[in-house]
């Protein structure tokens, strides 16, 4: 995914499903266009957050 995607998901009033490497579903919590990064919640857990690349990261279809 691209950071400029990311941050449309981000700021979107739809819910929009979004996988971490294919296989878990996250929530993205913030987006560092610049440097192409994203905070994400894992799963319902607010305390389980990671930064990661948003290459990592793929909008379910």
């Amino acid at each position: 995914m691209e950071a400029t995607r990311a941050k449309q998901i981000y700021e979107s009033k739809q819910t929009i499903g979004v996988q971490l490497d294919g296989e878990k579903q996250v929530w993205i919590e913030s987006v560092d266009e610049a440097n192409g990064m994203a905070t994400v919640q894992v799963g319902s857990d607010p305390l389980n957050t990671h930064t990661v690349s948003v290459d990592r990261l793929k909008e379910e279809t």
